[in-house]
């Protein structure tokens, strides 16, 4: 797999009955992204979403891996909570791993950190995503298969000049069309992840650095 493509990260944080237009355009893509990370309602939810069970099966028969959206709070949220979680998305929706969103960026929480990503390994999660939206101590980008260590609009993403690293970049109020080492969309906060956006990898030339695949 290509540094590019392993980067692809789409946080898809849209219903398939209500955007069933981005949902396919995703299906089309879905051979050269990284995952897709399916997000019901601020987490799994109460109760099965029979829309987001198809889809997710969707993108897997074409090749797509489905993460699990799970916020762990910055290491405040208890374990047995979010191994629980990973656990009904499992059930409910057959995923193929986790993105653990608000972790933190000092080694301080590492230990928590590594107690899930056992937990989850032991739960068959074939990747596991952490998300300080930073880059963070360097031991965390050994734990899981791929960081994001940036999160930010587009003009700071710019104005920092970040090149290519060992992470994925998420980037939101983007031009319709631009690129990043991970994911852009023109979406806006509060949920800029409700709109999809670019699904190109990044020119040749710009791909540099060491991603697990």
């Amino acid at each position: 797999m290509s540094h590019a493509i392993s980067r692809l990260l789409v946080p898809a944080y849209f219903h398939p009955d209500v955007e069933p237009a981005s949902w396919d355009a995703l299906l089309d893509a879905a051979p050269a992204l990284a995952a897709v990370v399916i997000n019901p309602d601020s987490g799994v939810g109460p109760t099965p979403d029979a829309a987001y069970a198809a889809v997710a099966a969707r993108l897997q028969a074409a090749g797509a891996r489905v993460l699990g959206y799970v916020d762990t709070d910055y290491a405040r949220r208890p374990h047995h909570e979010v191994v629980a979680e990973l656990e009904t998305y499992r059930a409910w929706y057959g995923v193929d791993g986790v993105f653990f969103d608000q972790t933190p960026a000092s080694s301080d929480a590492l230990p928590h950190y590594c107690r899930l990503v056992v937990a989850a390994r032991s739960l068959d999660a074939c990747w596991v995503v952490l998300n300080p939206g930073c880059r963070p101590h360097p031991a965390y980008l050994d734990l899981a298969d791929l960081v994001v260590t940036f999160e930010g609009d587009w003009s700071t993403y710019q104005g920092q000049g970040h090149s290519p690293d060992a992470g994925c970049h998420l980037v939101y109020s983007a031009p319709p069309g631009a690129t990043a080492h991970g994911y852009a969309t023109p979406g806006e906060l509060p949920n800029p992840w409700a709109v999809l956006g670019t699904l190109t990898a990044p020119r040749r030339e710009e791909r540099r650095g060491a991603v697990k695949s």
